[in-house]
């Protein structure tokens, strides 16, 4: 199963107005910014996009609003996740009938399943839906690490879970998956740090928090990797090195949408209980930036 969720995959926030409504305008602008950028793909309520404090409907209207905006000129990732597996597997078959390339559904998280717990987990919700399933491991958010051999055993059993998404940050476990996955499982790397040294153990790409402001210097980077041009990935990479850490000094996604209220693309509006960050670190962000314009990279 080829659904294209490969190279560079943005993890879109979701702007909000002062008042605390979904602001679609500036999520147009910021759709057309990323394609226009060169991504590969856009992550639509994934974490970043703060789509835990979101409604139903809410949820649905950007859903809809992200397909028609996007019009297929990439493809798209549709987050859809949850610790209930029964309730989770009725949404998954509710979204599987929107015109999506495939779901992004984390590992269940504060219940702490077993290993064997999460191989039954993507075994039922993947039979609920014929769309590809990305697993999304990210143990510091969920409370539990899905290992390499959990990871390959899911993938090896069901065809439709097409890639995952690490974030453990443990290389070792990511280089294993590389080595004995199957030949059409990707491997996405879920932290923008470690892009660039993943990519070159044979990584497929990543979703990436940074490219939300940064979508043509980090698209660059990526397809640069694809192409071996190791000289300008690593300079690139570099250059990022101060943004990769003060976009989560005070967490995910208030640090990225600093970083897009100082290029003037979004208010700096988050919702509980999340808040933005503090006046320093903002102060830092934006020097960040304006040091990366400066240069023109």
């Amino acid at each position: 199963m080829d659904t294209h969720i490969k190279g560079l995959g943005t993890a879109l926030v979701t702007p909000f107005r002062p008042d605390g409504d979904i602001d679609f305008d500036s999520l147009g602008r910021l759709i057309d910014y990323q394609i226009e950028g060169g991504v590969d793909f856009l992550c639509v309520l994934g974490t970043t996009a703060e789509t835990a404090t979101m409604s139903d409907d809410e949820k649905r209207q950007v859903i809809e609003y992200c397909i028609s905006k996007i019009d297929r000129r990439v493809p798209i990732l549709l987050g859809c996740s949850g610790n209930n597996t029964h309730a989770l597997a009725k949404e998954i078959s509710q979204y599987s009938k929107f015109d999506v390339d495939a779901l992004l559904s984390v590992v269940p998280y504060y219940n702490k399943p077993t290993q064997d717990g999460i191989v039954k987990h993507y075994e039922y919700i993947s039979g609920c839906t014929d769309k590809g399933i990305v697993m999304y491991n990210v143990p510091s958010r969920t409370g539990v690490n899905m290992t390499s051999e959990t990871t390959l055993r899911i993938a090896s059993d069901c065809k439709n879970v097409i890639a995952v998404k690490e974030a453990s940050g443990n290389i070792r476990q990511v280089n294993e998956i590389l080595k004995y996955r199957r030949s059409d499982f990707a491997v996405l790397s879920g932290d923008d740090f470690l892009a660039f040294p993943l990519m070159t153990l044979g990584a497929d790409g990543v979703i990436s928090v940074v490219a939300n402001s940064e979508p043509h210097l980090f698209a660059k980077m990526v397809h640069s990797l694809q192409a071996r041009d190791m000289d300008t990935a690593l300079g690139i990479h570099n250059s990022l090195l101060e943004l990769y850490k003060l976009l989560f000094d005070d967490g995910n996604p208030a640090g990225i949408k600093a970083a897009l209220n100082s290029k003037g693309m979004i208010d700096n509006v988050l919702r509980l209980p999340l808040v933005p960050v503090h006046a320093e670190t903002y102060a830092k962000i934006k020097i960040s930036e304006d040091l990366l314009a400066r240069f023109g990279l």
